[in-house]
């Protein structure tokens, strides 16, 4: 098959899929009750394979091999995408298939600890981005608007302004849940309970096990069993960990002062001195919004504590699960949020900043890359690279009061810069680095582009959505 033929396959193929996930959200959600028993023969169509291998072949991660030591790359020049996919597919039918061990690679976390990432094969990794093609709009239709991470259409800044809004509300009181390993200490049994739920499809509920249960290859190449938790890096990890954490969206939904009661029923819960709250979720990080005191809070701390210990096996971390009032302001997925009152007036706003964990690790690249850049290079090879890793920390810090710090990272950014070009150029005066290598205000600039000025990045408010987010798969007008 040529590139031209794989294309047109592949578009053929993509609104096959798209128009059969329509056709599954819309069951999923005009009956919650209903158990789909058919979708193993979803999962090993062609057209869902090979939307999958796309998702695969696309990822950065396609370049990095599993146990079997292929790439995306080397299968499609070797075997051949189509060879590939119908070898694939046949083994799914005849159940012959069975994951492999996932490599296990150690990255560094903040504070010198280290997490686990699993790499699994790029045929494991097909059949799981088709299994998600599968089941997403199945499970979508029950997920709850109150979780934002690792969903479609979803994203952090919808969770930050539901922080920012509901704490402008009477929501004062905060607490920054953080759980211990969630993805390595999730209960496999109390997973699949929780999946079965939905999927009646045995064919399907074993594979999801096999994935689960699939061993890891760590990186004294010892292969060791897998209990619990789902390895961090899967495709279907983020879809198996939102369905586990839905026990603690669903709990507090479903209780008195939650998101359910209406408005009359939270005033009078209020005038009785007993609190309301409200549950934001990105993935694993998550805030409990309290209207009421530090104690209620505390309270409802351990109440979650208890709720995701007995029904998922997981533990809250006690010193990094933190009570915290708006005033005092917290942290939460890169953003700083607090209240304090407007220049010039007598009145109290919430505000979000980037925070300063956040601008530090931003700044650590930079200086990273210009020490690591050879300065055999042009100045242009290291603006490239400086301009790219900008931009995009700008884009995601823009919605925000963020022009004090994208000032300060300017300022931060053209030393480092300047500072290259000295080394590059012991021999000349400054006088003459300045003209050679900067424009007339003093600002980097090379033979083909100039360093990108986070000052001059304009800011804005991003627009509260609420529930009112779309998916994928709603219906248009």
């Amino acid at each position: 098959m040529n590139t031209d033929e794989l294309e047109h396959a592949l578009f053929r193929a993509e609104l096959r899929v798209l128009e059969i996930q329509t056709k599954l959200h819309r069951w999923a959600r005009d009956d919650p009750h209903r158990r789909f028993d058919d979708l193993f023969n979803l999962a090993a169509d062609p057209a869902f394979l090979l939307v999958a291998w796309d998702r695969v072949r696309g990822n950065k991660g396609a370049r990095t091999a599993g146990v079997d030591g292929r790439t995306a790359a080397s299968i499609a020049t070797g075997t051949g995408v189509e060879e590939f996919l119908d070898a694939l597919r046949t083994s799914l039918k005849d159940r012959s298939f069975q994951p492999q061990p996932v490599r296990e690679r150690m990255i560094p976390k903040a504070g010198g600890k280290l997490r686990r990432l699993g790499i699994a094969t790029i045929r494991d990794r097909v059949v799981q981005a088709s299994l998600k093609l599968v089941l997403e709009p199945v499970f979508e239709a029950e997920f709850l608007p109150c979780s934002y991470g690792f969903r479609p259409m979803r994203r952090v800044h919808d969770a930050i302004a539901e922080v920012r809004y509901l704490s402008a509300r009477s929501y004062e009181w905060i607490v920054e849940g953080d759980i211990k390993a969630c993805f390595d200490e999730i209960s496999h049994p109390a997973l699949m309970d929780r999946v079965r739920r939905r999927v009646g499809d045995r064919r399907v509920l074993a594979l999801v096990k096999a994935f689960l249960k699939a061993g890891i290859l760590g990186e004294d190449r010892v292969l060791r069993e897998n209990n619990a938790g789902t390895p961090q890096g899967s495709i279907l990890s983020p879809l198996l960990s939102n369905v586990a954490l839905s026990v603690l969206d669903e709990h507090i939904a479903q209780g008195p002062g939650g998101p359910a009661s209406s408005r009359v029923e939270r005033g009078r819960r209020r005038r009785h001195g007993l609190p309301n709250y409200r549950l934001v979720r990105f993935a694993d990080d998550w805030c409990l919004m309290v209207s009421g005191t530090r104690a209620d809070a505390e309270a409802l701390r351990e109440e979650i504590a208890e709720v995701l210990s007995t029904r998922m096996g997981l533990r809250l971390s006690q010193e990094k699960t933190l009570i915290t009032h708006i005033d005092d302001g917290l942290d939460f997925l890169g953003w700083h949020i607090q209240r304090h009152r407007k220049r010039g007036t007598d009145r109290c706003y919430v505000y979000t900043y980037p925070s300063r964990k956040a601008l530090k690790a931003v700044m650590a690249k930079v200086k990273t890359w210009c020490r690591k850049m050879d300065t055999g290079q042009p100045l242009d090879a290291l603006l490239i690279r400086l301009n790219r890793m900008l931009r995009g920390w700008c884009a995601f810090f823009k919605p925000g009061v963020s022009s004090a710090t994208f000032g300060y990272l300017s300022h931060y950014t053209r030393e480092q810069v300047i500072r290259w070009l000295r080394r590059k150029h012991r021999r000349i005066t400054w006088k003459d680095l300045y003209r050679r290598f900067c424009d007339h205000r003093g600002w980097p600039t090379g033979e083909q582009r100039e360093l990108f000025n986070p000052e001059k990045v304009g800011t804005t408010r991003y627009r509260y959505r609420g529930a009112a987010i779309p998916t994928p798969w709603t219906p248009k007008g």
